[in-house]
């Protein structure tokens, strides 16, 4: 990649986990009415056929890791753990009661904070409580978050003998000097044993989360970390871009300085070298930023043409509604999206009322319905077809917007549609931000969002 396109396309841009994005949402015509017609409408539509996912939110960390960009709860303290299952099981509850039958559960994530704050005591108890009115699809897929110094033996069994198949480690790097700049201090030992446990246990998809460009990082920490997670053979790799964002998450991202983070040619290179490596070990790009081996399946799913992008970042198995539990989720019915309340004081005072606690949301117009389409053909499959839609009156000006790209060798436009080159996929978000019809009517006057590359 040269330097020349970096500087070029390196912009700030969403991620794309959702159109339109969060700070895009009108909330003019959102309601808790309007947001119960959609997700019954989405229910009645796919619970048969396919089944629900369900994204449960455990915001507790017992200390906080300053690339994190999560919301969270700090905290030793392990008696709110009670309290808040039996809350997130409340919010479950009222759902089921508007549902006109029993919930067909595909996927359950369990993320964070940190899940495995809770011990597993109270995770069996949240996951039976969630099964106490509802039943599992065929084919269903469970997954959770684990954090390698605190994921007990005693996690991975119960949460195997729940169904759970698919555990993901957060990792992120291990130099002593990146670990001690973002507050996670964790030995590879540690990593390791959980690895190993998993393996024996009996599950199926093991995921290890890497970030490139955080403070201090460089290109032999990159290596070596890879190196390391090689040795340890997971199915699949998220390999992310780190976010710096500290006008949004404040003091957590302010421990180090600016000037500490690798930016533009130094940064990607951290990725290019990296990917070059997980490449000649079996792993194949999928999406944006995820690798996986042939026989996990995410490469399966990529494969097949069937790869999903939500809120839960990438999936293996597409569901058309989501519901998020838990205190600041997003649930997502297709038709609309709907975030609830960013407290925790907030988010029991709404349960303590009977009420969903949702404080915000976005009805999808027929426009953002087609756009979102091309966006998730993008961001899944590196290309999109224009009769996977209808027309749409902007599509010749987004022609015309990416030219400049094929110029550059980004991307191939054609009469069927839009491929993306493997130049171009370093650049996906750039070529996303093409279709972003919001995000051009209404240019942000502040910085909202990461730089792309």
């Amino acid at each position: 990649m040269t330097i020349s396109l970096v500087q070029k396309y390196n912009v700030p841009g969403p991620r794309y986990t959702s159109y339109p994005t969060v700070p895009y949402w009108d909330d003019s015509l959102f309601s808790a009415a309007a947001w119960r017609d959609t997700y019954i409408r989405s229910f009645n539509e796919s619970n048969t056929a396919e089944g629900i996912s369900l994204y449960i939110h455990l915001p507790f960390c017992e200390s906080l890791c300053t690339f994190c960009g999560c919301h969270k709860r700090i905290t030793k303290r392990h008696d709110v753990e009670h309290p808040y299952i039996k809350a997130v099981l409340k919010e479950w509850f009222l759902y089921c009661d508007s549902f006109p039958e029993t919930p067909n559960i595909r996927e359950i994530h369990l993320g964070g904070g940190t899940p495995t704050f809770f011990s597993p005591e109270n995770l069996e108890m949240l996951i039976n409580g969630i099964f106490s009115r509802a039943k599992r699809a065929d084919n269903y897929e469970f997954s959770f978050e684990g954090h390698p110094n605190n994921t007990t033996h005693a996690h991975l069994v119960t949460l195997y003998n729940l169904g759970f198949r698919r555990v993901s480690f957060g990792v992120q790097d291990y130099s002593p000097e990146v670990q001690k700049a973002i507050h996670r201090e964790q030995p590879f030992h540690n990593v390791a044993k959980v690895t190993f446990w998993a393996k024996e246990i009996g599950y199926t998809s093991i995921s290890h989360d890497l970030v490139f460009g955080l403070p201090f990082q460089k290109l032999e920490d990159v290596i070596d970390t890879i190196e390391k997670t090689k040795s340890l053979a997971p199915h699949r790799l998220a390999f992310y871009s780190y976010a710096h964002v500290p006008w949004i998450k404040g003091n957590g991202q302010r421990g180090f300085k600016d000037e500490d983070v690798p930016k533009d040619r130094n940064k990607r290179q951290l990725y290019e070298v990296g990917k070059m490596i997980l490449e000649k070990n079996g792993f194949h790009e999928i999406g944006m930023d995820h690798f996986a081996v042939e026989n996990d399946s995410m490469y399966e799913a990529f494969q097949k043409g069937k790869l999903h992008r939500n809120f839960m970042g990438y999936t293996s198995s597409q569901t058309q509604l989501m519901i998020g539990l838990g205190v600041s989720s997003i649930s997502d019915s297709w038709y609309a999206f709907a975030q609830n309340e960013k407290t925790l004081e907030d988010y029991y005072a709404r349960l303590d009322k009977e009420e969903l606690p949702v404080f915000k949301g976005h009805i999808l117009t027929p426009e953002d319905l087609i756009i979102r389409r091309h966006i998730l053909n993008l961001m899944c499959q590196f290309q999109t077809d224009w009769d996977t839609t209808v027309p749409f009156p902007e599509k010749e000006n987004i022609i015309i917007q990416l030219q400049e790209m094929e110029n550059d060798g980004l991307l191939h436009i054609s009469e069927k549609g839009i491929r993306i080159t493997e130049k171009g996929k370093p650049f996906v978000r750039n070529i996303c931000m093409a279709f972003d019809l919001r995000l051009k009517r209404k240019a942000p006057q502040t910085q909202l969002f990461s730089m792309t590359i």
